[in-house]
């Protein structure tokens, strides 16, 4: 079966998260990271909107636009499971989809409708900054929260990591901090490496790999240690540092 009408985006998601690597691998694992979802045309009207403030949650399907281009896989391995064993795509949620397809469930803050524009203040997105978002929908609690629901793999929160700060980072934390257009960086760098967010086979094993997640147009780079992760240095975003991350 095919479908007669193509999929656009209706709109694009601004997030802190300017790699893979080092966004949340489900939504609201992490409050504090903000951004919006700004509606384009010809989607970008007022009347597309009513009545959506009453909802304090949201339903976003949206395009795995980065991974496309790499087609989509029978099985995978979850970093639930070490990265080792193989389960079904369709028993993951997997970014190597056969429609590049995902959806996330995000916190409404506000509906903005300034200058013509169209945008939703949001929070828990676990979402690359530019992501083209499919489809908005409300979160319903009565249906959409089911209490006895099995997670199989994934029933339980992942375990989080402790994260400290070394003298030179928190210095320059401080200093960030002071900049309106980094809003909520201290908990958004503690909530984002709280995760662990180093490929699955690492975990077991001693690293002492630098590691490195942009967020906003700041470099983050941390370690880790036996105790839990630290932060070594917040800089301006550099060109060349890239790292990757498997993503269940």
């Amino acid at each position: 079966m095919s479908f007669t009408n193509q999929i656009q985006a209706v709109a694009y998601c601004r997030t802190p998260y300017k790699q893979k690597f080092g966004i949340p691998r489900q939504p609201g694992l992490v409050s504090a990271a903000h951004g919006f979802v700004e509606l384009v045309a010809p989607f970008n009207q007022v009347d597309a909107v009513r009545g959506l403030e009453q909802y304090s949650h949201l339903w976003l399907l949206f395009c795995f636009h980065e991974n496309l281009a790499q087609g989509w896989k029978t099985t995978v391995r979850p970093p639930r499971l070490g990265g080792n064993e193989k389960l079904g795509v369709f028993a993951t949620r997997s970014t190597f989809r056969p429609n590049g397809i995902g959806q996330s469930v995000v916190k409404l803050h506000a509906v903005h409708t300034d200058n013509g524009k169209v945008r939703l203040e949001i929070s828990g997105m676990d979402l690359l900054d530019g992501t083209p978002i499919v489809d908005i929908k409300p979160y319903i609690p009565f249906s959409d929260s089911i209490e006895d629901a099995q997670g199989g793999i994934a029933q339980d929160a992942p375990e989080l990591a402790s994260v400290t700060f070394c003298d030179t980072a928190q210095q320059q934390l401080e200093q960030y901090q002071q900049n309106p257009a980094y809003p909520r960086l201290a908990k958004l760098i503690e909530g984002v490496l709280a995760q662990d967010p180093r490929p699955a086979y690492k975990k077991a094993k001693q690293d002492p790999k630098l590691y490195q997640v942009a967020l906003y147009d700041l470099d983050i780079l941390w370690k880790m240690l036996p105790q839990g992760i630290e932060v070594l240095e917040i800089i301006p975003s550099q060109v060349g540092i890239s790292n990757t991350s498997d993503t269940p």
